[in-house]
Formats: C-alpha cells, sequence, structure tokens
C-alpha cells in the first residue's frame, strides 16, 4: 500500500513537472516544492474533489463531464495558493494544466495496459449470451 502510494505520488509529480513545462503559466520554483505540490494535490482530491464532484454532478452531466475540468482546475489552483513555490497565474493556465493532466493520465492508462497486457482494453465485454436469447 505504501509503494503504491509512493508510486502515484511520484507520477503525479512527474505529471505536474511535465505540466510546468507546457503550460507557461504554471511554474515551480525547486523539486521540493513541485514535490509538495503534488503531495497536497493528492490530499486535496482525495478529501476535497469529491464532496465538489457530488455537489456539481448534475452541471457535470449537463455538461457531459467537461465541467469536471473546471474542478480539477480549481484544484490545481487550490493548491497553487497552498504551496509555496508553486505558482498558478491565471485560471486558464489551471484549465490547460487539468487537460494537460488528464491526457497524461489517459496515456498513462493506455501505457500500463499495452505493458502489462500487450494490448489495450478500452471495455470489457461478455460475449456469453444468456439462454433465453439464444435461437
Amino acid at each position: 500500500m505504501l509503494i503504491g502510494f509512493l508510486l502515484i505520488w511520484l507520477i503525479t509529480a512527474l505529471g505536474l513537472w511535465l505540466v510546468t513545462l507546457m503550460v507557461g503559466g504554471v511554474k515551480a520554483r525547486s523539486s521540493g516544492s513541485l514535490l509538495l505540490a503534488a503531495l497536497v494535490l493528492g490530499v486535496i482530491n482525495a478529501v476535497i474533489r469529491p464532496i465538489l464532484w457530488f455537489l456539481t454532478l448534475p452541471l457535470t452531466v449537463f455538461t457531459f463531464g467537461l465541467f469536471a475540468l473546471l474542478i480539477n482546475a480549481v484544484m490545481i489552483k487550490l493548491t497553487a495558493a497552498i504551496v509555496p513555490g508553486f505558482e498558478v497565474e491565471r485560471f486558464g493556465d489551471a484549465v490547460l494544466a487539468a487537460i494537460v493532466m488528464a491526457l497524461l493520465a489517459i496515456a498513462g492508462f493506455i501505457l500500463v495496459q499495452w505493458l502489462m497486457f500487450d494490448t489495450v482494453y478500452w471495455m470489457q465485454m461478455n460475449t456469453t449470451v444468456h439462454p433465453m436469447y439464444r435461437i
């Protein structure tokens, strides 16, 4: 469990580092502030984000999930407000950072599936037919 927590923490820190390279308004002064930002973002995502998702569920459904990007942007902006040395200049930069983090998560999912199973399973389908529907 501890190894999994550390692995997710380091992957989040790597994602934030890539965000600082890709999005001009997101800056980290040192690797320590980047690691601390990844830790704080993980805690915020574990505690505050589920509450916000529940409260904004109708809006998220109405926008076909796009409002979730705004919630993630708020989490990144909140992390920048808490962690010294990690800065997000504008809310638009936080939205871009949330999009980049989402794309990195998708790429990570594909990479893990490809490395573990040698192919990517987007969904698992049950191919057995119920006896009532057999011809």
